[in-house]
């Protein structure tokens, strides 16, 4: 039993917030590079833009929605009551939690892997009960449910990533002017994704922000409205301004040539065939197409070798089939049909990119509410504690320890969050701003409801599925980098053993030292 603020555990909450803000680095180092990663990878967002927007939606989604996960990460894992009178032990048992998961995490994100921040917390809490309680200690149900969410999210993401792409491939990509039918699209896609948002805040939301005496009507109505002011919004000077920018694609000059080339790169200097200066009638098949290096030494070249092609010789002399022929009706058909494909291309990359921004914002918001809680959930518990001198916690979440989680967050993406970034938005599979938008999208949608429920789902088990799914359905099943993915899952299979142990460890320390 101790008594509520004692100075003789005060040690422990002051480490124990440091470690926090430790956890809470790596954490957005590793898991927020999922938000963006996809919309740096497809050239969407500059890093530096996607860390801006980040701090702004992380910390926002953490004060407004991560209360409910951080009230199963701190006593819903655990049976809280079997610490009664133990106190002193379940606040080093936190706190070797906090140790097990940042060691786990940072080393995750020097090696570049994506791992799961949740699958690391929940594993460090496990390992420091077992030490301390056996298996009495843990709460099995839920622990259940939550490791269940693990498999479900990531098939649920993709489904409905790739359910998303398939129906702005048919009904947008594929249409005969598809530019319309996305101008067209574009406040559906805002209106919708903000009444979800607002939806999903308000609706039992926090007791602190008295958002939970908000009746149903009242949260419908305000839902609503704020999604269709925002359609109008977009209507009237989104897609404006997005028609003005894709006009400025299509006005971009193209350099034309009558001349057809098809030219093939090689690596390697090779032996071009017998050549005589002047030579107008020699023919060189486009296979044979080579560079041959200058002749950089004073002497002359020998007779024959590459070098010898004349006074005049270039840098670099490419030798191609000599055609000067202007080409045929049907050669200028086929070529302005490619470059208007081109065109179009462009144009519509242009418009997915205001998308996917919105998108990769929404997703933010959500892992700012579900994934803070893992980093903050056992500093909270040790907060509760300490101010109360009770294991049972009956508190409300401080929003400024969800701001603190937020914050630390936020430092930990601008210091080192590029790494994981390249290895979601580019090594994974190839990402363009469609393809990112349905991705992000599909992720947000599945964490948004588990942090409604209050679950502790991956982030990153999310993003990695919809990224597949999405790879996948959008080429072949080469479309995916599948040494990287096994990696990846690999990284995923031993995150919470290895967390655990170390919480293990730490704990078995602190009990002999302290107790």
């Amino acid at each position: 039993m101790i008594d509520p603020y004692s100075e003789e555990v005060l040690w422990i909450v002051i480490i124990g917030f440091i470690m926090a803000f430790v956890l809470a680095f790596g954490l957005g180092a590793n898991d927020v590079a999922n938000s963006f990663g996809t919309s740096v990878g497809s050239k969407v967002l500059t890093v530096k833009q996607a860390c801006c927007l980040a701090t702004v939606c992380e910390i926002a989604g953490s004060i407004l929605l991560g209360y409910k996960v951080s009230d199963t990460m701190r006593k819903g894992i655990l049976q809280v009551n079997v610490y009664d009178d133990a106190e002193y032990e379940l606040l080093l048992g936190m706190f070797a939690a906090l140790i097990g998961s940042s060691v786990m995490l940072l080393g995750a994100t020097f090696l570049k892997l994506p791992v799961s921040a949740t699958h690391s917390i929940v594993g460090a809490t496990i390992g420091f009960s077992l030490v301390c309680r056996g298996d009495k200690g843990i709460n099995w149900k839920v622990l259940g449910m939550i490791v269940g969410s693990w498999f479900v999210s990531p098939l649920l993401s993709g489904v409905i990533s790739v359910s998303l792409y398939l129906v702005i491939r048919r009904l947008i990509l594929n249409a005969s002017d598809p530019i319309a039918r996305g101008l067209l699209s574009l406040p559906i896609f805002y209106g919708i994704t903000i009444f979800i948002n607002v939806f999903t805040i308000v609706h039992e939301g926090s007791s602190l922000l008295y958002f939970n005496r908000i009746p149903l009507w009242g949260v419908l109505v305000l839902s609503f409205g704020i999604g269709a002011l925002t359609m109008v919004a977009v209507w009237f000077f989104l897609v404006p301004f997005m028609r003005k920018k894709i006009e400025e694609v299509g006005s971009t000059p193209k350099v034309t040539s009558g001349v057809k080339t098809d030219m093939v790169r090689t690596d390697t200097y090779k032996q071009t065939l017998p050549w005589t200066n002047g030579n107008s009638d020699v023919t060189v098949l486009a296979s044979e197409i080579v560079l041959t290096p200058p002749n950089t030494s004073e002497e002359p070249a020998p007779p024959g070798h590459e070098s010898s092609l004349g006074k005049d010789n270039p840098a670099y002399c490419l030798s191609i089939q000599d055609k000067t022929e202007e080409p045929s009706l049907e050669e200028k058909k086929d070529s302005q049909e490619k470059n208007q494909v081109e065109e179009d291309q462009a144009k519509i990359l242009k418009l997915f990119s205001f998308l996917q921004t919105l998108t990769a914002t929404f997703a933010s918001f959500v892992h700012g509410g579900n994934d803070v809680s893992n980093a903050i959930g056992p500093v909270i518990a040790i907060w509760m504690i300490y101010t109360e001198g009770s294991v049972h916690q009956k508190s409300e979440t401080p929003l400024y320890i969800l701001l603190y989680g937020g914050v630390g967050i936020s430092v930990g993406l601008w210091i080192w969050g590029k790494r994981v970034m390249k290895t979601i938005g580019e090594d994974l599979t190839t990402i363009t701003s469609s393809t990112g938008f349905t991705i992000e999208l599909g992720a947000a949608f599945t964490v948004l409801l588990a942090s409604k429920i209050g679950l502790p789902v991956s982030t990153t088990h999310c993003l990695v599925g919809s990224v597949v799914f999405v790879g996948w359905a959008n080429s072949t099943k080469k479309g995916v980098d599948w040494k990287l993915f096994r990696n990846i899952i690999a990284a995923w299979l031993v995150t919470v053993p290895v967390s655990g142990l170390l919480s293990a460890a730490a704990v078995a320390i602190l009990r002999e030292i302290a107790l």
